[in-house]
């Protein structure tokens, strides 16, 4: 047992991954608490600010439902909380022993599930996003029945944000009950709706006694959270009504879940007073009472079903051995990066890789600039992958590389962590360097441009692009024994003519048979408009249809149109 200066420790409840926890005793007042801390002796500097974190948050939430924090103390290299102990348990294991053909199994249910709903409305009040609901974060008094969340290490205080395109191995959250917003490949930001989802989960597991999606590989995982509908309740003892709150709640768009937790707790409180005036409970409609009270704009696409159907039908070509351009044109802020990130879904299903880069205007003389991101990007992923599969890389790329793979590490020097330090390359000037380079870089994009994973690369505001990277794009699209390779680009069609170097260099691809597919997106009309101001009100379109033809003649007044929509720029006085 650890020793800790001050406590005395008497049992260990917890032992995972990165955390430990025990149940003891404050030495000063005989006090019960729970001390938490890190596992890793020599914890890094995002661990300690993510363990910071939750005590951060937790420390001012003194309400019920909310595990009290009493302090935070240095203990080693690292920290301790210092929580209280109530003499509870995981709700995970409450539930292990119970059956649904239980008596009074949804009586107790439907009452825990009622006071998440009260700690989730707290957490809505003080714009905290917990994004790791789950059995085991949410306790239990077995005696009392009081409960309580814990575990707040990757709240967050915003209202909303953006959740980066990462490796499934360091995604926030726990994958088997993670939102689909929260992967980061759904180009959409996160709110409070996510612990909505993960709530769905929690309840499906809680009345089935299984999970949704019971899958162990997490790439499978995440394309079930994105795009697969979960098996329906069908179980005998759980009635129909419970069944479609959950399945409400495990929507895969925000839009389409519960939009408060009043909303959902008037439905649970429904369920439950049926229960206890008649032994059962009958089928109703669901939500009539679920009122938002805040202002959210849909995150969601509209008028763009057409453009994004055309760039997933030409990745299901890609995924099939086929090689591809897609083209994005359009005006600046006309939503091309948004329709672009669409493309995530079956990237996910077809275990691809999804890497961008950007050239800029003030840096177009650095060569392969929007290249180097896009594989810095890529070498980020890799690098987070198993040990195992480290090293198949690492045999790959320096079977591909042989002694030129400095070359490579000069211009993206993370790849050193992958493969290591390599001996100089042989000197080279001029054209002969130049060549090198490009067929070098031309081996490596292919090595992950495979059947196994096809690759995906965005190169965004290709109006900018320099002319190494074009000459580098004509090499990779004219290379006759290769495919599984979808290069999408996005530019400004007002800033490119016919003239401009980029569609010469496209000009000249098309003529050796490769396949070149554009999209230029237009301004949404009129009816697209109203269609948001409908959703966003939560309001018929007709009754929105005035406010909306408004918005689209001042809209029109200043030649702009919102794109996406999904942060749309308007402002009405």
């Amino acid at each position: 047992m650890l020793k800790i200066l001050g406590y005395q420790l008497s049992e260990e409840l917890y032992n995972g991954l990165r955390t430990l926890v025990y149940r003891g005793y404050r030495e000063v007042d005989n006090k019960p608490v729970v001390i938490k801390l890190l596992k890793n002796p020599y914890p890094s500097f995002s661990e300690l600010v993510q363990f910071r974190n939750q005590y951060t948050i937790a420390k001012n939430l003194h309400t019920s439902g909310i595990i009290e924090t009493y302090n935070l103390e240095p203990y080693q290299n690292g920290y301790v909380i210092v929580m209280e102990d109530f003499g509870g348990i995981s709700l995970k294991d409450y539930f292990i022993s119970k059956k649904p053909q239980f008596a009074g199994f949804l009586h107790e249910f439907l009452e825990i599930a009622i006071a998440l709903c009260n700690i989730l409305d707290k957490l809505y009040r003080y714009d905290i996003i917990h994004k790791d609901i789950k059995p085991s974060n949410i306790l239990i008094n077995p005696e009392t029945k009081q409960v309580k969340l814990i575990d707040f290490s990757i709240a967050s205080l915003l209202p909303r944000e953006t959740q980066t395109l990462i490796n499934p191995n360091i995604l926030e959250g726990t994958l088997a009950y993670i939102s689909p917003e929260q992967t980061g490949r759904m180009n959409r930001l996160i709110d409070y709706r996510t612990d909505f989802y993960s709530l769905g989960v929690t309840f499906y597991e809680l009345l089935t006694g299984e999970l949704p999606f019971p899958s162990n590989d997490a790439m499978e995982l995440l394309h079930c959270h994105i795009a697969k509908k979960p098996p329906k309740i069908t179980s005998v003892e759980i009635p129909q009504a419970l069944a479609d709150i959950v399945m409400k709640l495990m929507a895969k768009n925000a839009e389409d879940r519960y939009q408060s937790t009043l909303g959902l707790k008037y439905d649970l409180e429904t369920c439950l007073t049926q229960l206890q005036a008649t032994g059962e409970i009958q089928n109703f409609e669901i939500g009539q009472r679920d009122v938002c009270d805040r202002f959210i704009i849909p995150e969601k696409l509209y008028g763009r079903e057409q453009e994004v159907q055309t760039l997933l039908e030409a990745f299901d070509r890609v995924a099939n051995g086929a090689k591809e351009i897609m083209l994005v044109a359009g005006f600046s802020g006309i939503g091309k990066t948004a329709i672009v990130n669409e493309v995530h879904k079956p990237i996910v299903k077809q275990r691809g890789y999804f890497i961008k880069g950007k050239f800029e205007q003030f840096n177009r003389n650095i060569p392969f600039s929007a290249f180097v991101q896009a594989f810095r990007d890529l070498i980020a992923q890799l690098l987070t992958e198993s040990d195992q599969q480290i090293q198949q890389w690492q045999a790959k790329i320096t079977e591909v590389l042989g002694e030129n793979a400095q070359v490579i590490i000069e211009v993206i020097p993370e790849l050193e962590l992958i493969i290591g330090k390599q001996s100089p390359a042989p000197e080279l000037s001029g054209t002969a360097a130049q060549n090198r380079f490009n067929l070098l870089l031309q081996k490596f994009i292919n090595l992950f441009s495979t059947q196994e994973h096809p690759l995906v690369l965005f190169l965004d505001d290709l109006q900018w692009v320099d002319s190494a990277s074009l000459k580098l794009i004509a090499l990779l699209m004219n290379e006759a024994n290769s495919g599984y390779l979808l290069l999408i680009g996005a530019y400004r069609n007002n800033e490119v003519s016919v003239a401009h170097h980029l569609i010469l260099t496209l000009d000249e691809i098309k003529k050796n048979g490769i396949k070149i597919h554009k999209v230029t997106l237009q301004p949404l009309n009129e009816s697209t408009l109203n269609q948001l101001v409908a959703d966003s009100l939560n309001c018929p379109e007709n009754l929105a249809l005035p406010l909306s033809q408004l918005i689209y003649q001042k809209l029109k007044e200043i030649h702009f149109l919102p794109h996406n929509l999904s942060k749309p720029y308007i402002k009405i006085t």
